[in-house]
C-alpha cells in the first residue's frame, strides 16, 4: 500500500481474525515506533509487546473500554515514566501520540487492523506487564487482521468537512 493508502484506510478496529500477526510485521510496527519523532530527540518511550492469549485478556481489564485487547493478535503497552513535572507529562504524551500514529499507519501498510486503549488501572498494568513502580502505561495499541472488512482507502470517511476544520491565515 502506498503512505496516502494506508492513512486513508487506517481506522480504529475492534474485532479480529484468530490469524497471528509474523514476526517480520511486528518487526515492521515496531521499528515504525522506535522511528517515531521526539521532542529534542528525548524519546521517553518503552514499548512492551504482548502476544500470549491470557496476558492480552487480563490487560484488556486496565480500561472499561479495553475489551478488544483480549481478542487482537498483538497488543503494544507505550510505557513512560511517572513524570512529576506537568510539561514532562504534555510533551511525553505528544510524543507517544506520534509514536502511536506512526505504528497504527505502518500496521495499515501491511492491512492489519489497529486500535487504542486509554489505562485507567496502573496497578493491574503494571503487574500485567511486569513494570517498575516508577513506569506507567500511558496507551496501549493493539493490532490484528480485521474480522468484519479488510481495510482498503475509506472513500467518505466520518469526519466534519475539511473546509470547516481548516482556517487560512485568520479563523
Amino acid at each position: 500500500m502506498e503512505t496516502w493508502d494506508a492513512i486513508r484506510a487506517r481506522r480504529n478496529v475492534r474485532e479480529f481474525t484468530d490469524q497471528p500477526l509474523s514476526e517480520r510485521e511486528l518487526a515492521r510496527i515496531l521499528e515504525a515506533g522506535w522511528r517515531a519523532p521526539s521532542s529534542r530527540n528525548w524519546q521517553p518511550w518503552d514499548y512492551v509487546v504482548v502476544t500470549a492469549r491470557e496476558q492480552l485478556r487480563e490487560l484488556s481489564e486496565v480500561w472499561r473500554g479495553g475489551g478488544h485487547i483480549a481478542h487482537a493478535a498483538a497488543a503494544v503497552a507505550l510505557v513512560v515514566d511517572d513524570y512529576a513535572e506537568a510539561r514532562d507529562r504534555e510533551i511525553a504524551a505528544y510524543d507517544l501520540g506520534q509514536a502511536s500514529l506512526q505504528m497504527m499507519v505502518a500496521a495499515a501498510d501491511l492491512g492489519i487492523g489497529s486500535g487504542h486503549s486509554a489505562v485507567a488501572d496502573q496497578d493491574l498494568a503494571r503487574r500485567v506487564l511486569g513494570l517498575p513502580e516508577a513506569k506507567i502505561v500511558r496507551y496501549i495499541i493493539d493490532f490484528g487482521h480485521p474480522a468484519d472488512r479488510p481495510l482498503k482507502p475509506i472513500r467518505k470517511p466520518n469526519r466534519r468537512p475539511l473546509e470547516e476544520v481548516v482556517h487560512r491565515d485568520h479563523w
